[in-house]
């Protein structure tokens, strides 16, 4: 509980506490009065204040200005105890609901891992480490290995590998070297570089990406309280309905004032939706635990109602889809076998500390005898050259096999392929690609058997890789290549298309994803391997990174709306009854409080059903 809501459990108690005291004081008239008042007071103040501040601002008729004007009228009654303890009720009712919103968010920028604390500006032969914004267009700037690059510009001197997963989703580092252009938040993972800035901080790309979160979390709508909406027409209608209660019957039908004000001060209290605002939070919360029981974390109540809504899914792929590691997928000899082959390979990347060197490495999976190699040069953006037992073996790309003069051919196998060749002779290759999740072809076909209409990826790798494992899924639409901002512009896209009960849901995992979370009607985050950025815009969070839970949540999400509707159509129809039997003059007070409170404990009877959060829910 955030500290506001501890503060009104402890009102809650203490008024409490003073209202059963007051009760069991032997006092009469005006000190009895008085001893009321002071529980009335604690419990209640908040509530008065905001009625007369809204009626100050136009806004009169609101549940605040109902509990105020029914409690105040029980007073005005003599009917004391009921006064406060239907206060006490509706204040209980007041946290429940704050509970199930949950704790407001931090911002997220503060968050964000992207956002780089220094770096390393070159002065007089050396480098000092200064803060981002005091480094000027045209400075020059060293990164070193395991280092985030904090500002946008070119590369002077060095190569490297940067890891631009956090901004471009892209499943496999990139090369760079002297000339090529490099972007503020990716992270240097072998060679030290030497950086011309070409962009001042705040039109970096780390402060893009946190503006894109920032404008879009603002944009987002928040869902407003059932019970505000609710308040907002029921509210003058009872307000009416008890003043012509209080004044029709005594002017014309000739009945005693005394009696119909009192009826009608009893109609007000009986009015008071306590029930109705205790069942709908409870019955969110009994949602939200049977989802928490699944691993799925929903942060609020109004989370959950959207979800519930979710036509469109929008995935990102690497570690959302995919698993985001980086293994063998395929080895195809020429002159030797599979074994042999990986062997050479890892012998020969054996020095190399490069992410395909090392999945070849894990691959092979032996200790390397380092003796057997010799002679061993790494070729910056191409692969490696090496003596193993003294034959010479060249492990890269195309370019290397072009430049050593040996024929090679493409696989037809998606990811990176790393060709082989011993002395001259081509000796086959191999292929590294990142796996994809073992659920998720399940997970899509469960969204769709669920009614979920449209399943689309987005992401920022490269097109044939997405295609493949488009095709490997079943999903609707693809879209590749893609910077943060441009996946804020197809989610912005696809939300014109969706229906205008329908809801989208976008599923991501990274730093990069950030934005579009929170531009997406409920965003959904990978927990376990996602990033705090991507968990704190997100809406809902997968806390084993599961994509198959998706349709879990939704099935959860509509079984919780079902019950809410159930305790609301229920609360509803006993509040009409009550107030008929008020009306008529055979309900009292503490007839309405007990028949509200026996509504609530149905409601929360029923909320429970949420929490058995089976495959069927």
């Amino acid at each position: 509980m955030t500290k506001k809501q501890k503060k009104t459990l402890y009102r809650i108690l203490t008024a409490a506490a003073l209202l059963i005291l007051a009760a069991l004081m032997p006092a009469q008239g005006p000190v009895r009065l008085l001893l009321f008042l002071v529980p009335y007071a604690v419990i209640g103040w908040d509530v008065l204040w905001k009625a007369v501040r809204n009626i100050a601002h136009g806004q009169v008729f609101d549940e605040n200005f109902l509990m105020a004007l029914a409690t105040i009228g029980a007073l005005a009654t003599g009917e004391y105890p009921e006064s406060v303890f239907v206060m006490l009720f509706y204040q209980v009712g007041e946290l429940f609901q704050s509970c199930a919103v949950g704790k407001s968010r931090q911002s997220i920028a503060s968050l964000m891992d992207i956002r780089p604390d220094y770096a390393n500006l070159e002065k007089d032969g050396g480098s000092d480490e200064v803060d981002p914004e005091d480094v000027a267009v045209g400075d020059v700037i060293v990164v070193k290995p395991g280092e985030r690059v904090p500002l946008d510009g070119v590369i002077l001197e060095g190569s490297s590998t940067l890891n631009t997963a956090a901004l471009t989703g892209e499943s496999l580092p990139r090369e760079v070297s002297p000339g090529t252009d490099v972007i503020s938040g990716c992270v240097n993972l072998t060679g030290l570089l030497r950086v011309q800035v070409t962009k001042a901080f705040e039109e970096s790309t780390v402060s893009r990406i946190l503006e894109l979160v920032e404008n879009a979390s603002s944009r987002k709508a928040k869902a407003e309280a059932f019970v505000t909406k609710f308040a907002r027409y029921y509210t003058p209608v009872v307000v009416i309905a008890a003043a012509a209660l209080a004044l029709i019957p005594p002017l014309f039908l000739h009945g005693a004032w005394a009696d119909w004000v009192g009826r009608a001060c009893s109609f007000l209290v009986i009015s008071c939706p306590c029930a109705l605002v205790i069942s709908v939070p409870l019955a969110f919360f009994g949602g939200i635990g049977g989802a928490s029981k699944a691993g799925v974390l929903v942060k609020g109540g109004n989370y959950m109602e959207v979800l519930a809504r979710t036509e469109i899914v929008v995935f990102d792929k690497t570690g959302t889809l995919t698993r985001g590691v980086f293994n063998v997928t395929a080895i195809h000899p020429d002159q030797y076998s599979e074994a042999d082959l990986l062997e050479l390979a890892a012998l020969a990347e054996c020095w190399s500390d490069h992410p395909i060197s090392r999945s070849i490495k894990d691959a092979y999976g032996k200790d390397i005898d380092a003796s057997r190699v010799t002679d061993v040069e790494e070729l910056s953006g191409r692969g490696v050259r090496a003596r193993v037992d003294g034959r010479l073996v060249c492990a890269g790309n195309g370019k290397l096999m072009d430049e050593i003069g040996v024929s090679w051919h493409p696989c037809h196998k998606v990811g990176t392929t790393v060709h082989v060749a011993v002395d001259g002779i081509y000796a086959g290759h191999l292929v590294i690609s990142d796996e994809i999740k073992p659920d998720a072809a399940p997970a899509i076909a469960a969204l769709k058997s669920i009614g979920v209409r449209r399943a689309v990826m987005l992401t920022g790798d490269a097109q044939a890789v997405a295609e493949d494992v488009a095709a490997q899924l079943g999903l609707d639409e693809v879209h590749a290549q893609l910077l943060p901002s441009d996946k804020v512009d197809q989610v912005e896209r696809l939300l014109k298309e969706r229906s205008s009960k329908g809801a989208l849901a976008f599923v991501g995992d990274g730093i990069n994803d950030a934005p579009v979370l929170s531009r997406a009607d409920i965003g959904i985050a990978m927990g376990a391997l996602g990033s705090d950025a991507a968990i704190e815009a997100a809406d809902v969070v997968l806390m084993d990174d599961k994509p198959s839970k998706i349709a879990a949540a939704v099935r959860i999400a509509r079984k919780t709306l079902s019950i809410v509707r159930q305790n609301i159509i229920f609360a509803l129809a006993v509040k009409f009854l009550v107030l008929i039997l008020g009306a008529l003059g055979h309900a009292n007070m503490w007839e309405a409080v007990f028949a509200d409170v026996g509504v609530a404990v149905l409601a929360i009877l029923n909320s429970m059903r949420a929490l058995h959060s089976d495959k069927d829910a």
